[in-house]
């Protein structure tokens, strides 16, 4: 079954609140990240606020710079899904 618009646009959400809280985790700006995974700044920006969704080789590329597992990006996202309810 294909997610709805609604559904992406709260997954988006999700998604974007577990990046803030890992890049805030790091002390890393926005700038920062966006320098060190070769994207700009505005799209981690794009990214935190949900307006964005990244591509897999994106994922894998914060996740990185980041310090954690892709793996725990979306478990974490999946978690912050399930909050909302």
């Amino acid at each position: 079954m294909a997610a709805t618009p609604q559904q992406r646009n709260q997954l988006a959400i999700a998604f974007g609140a577990v990046l803030r809280a890992a890049r805030a985790r790091t002390g890393l700006s926005q700038e920062a990240l966006g320098l060190a995974c070769d994207i700009d700044r505005t799209y981690v920006s794009l990214l935190e606020r949900g307006e964005r969704q990244p591509t897999l080789s994106t994922l894998f590329v914060l996740s990185e710079h980041l310090g954690v597992t892709p793996e725990s990006l979306v478990l974490l996202t999946g978690k912050a899904m399930r909050r909302q309810g």
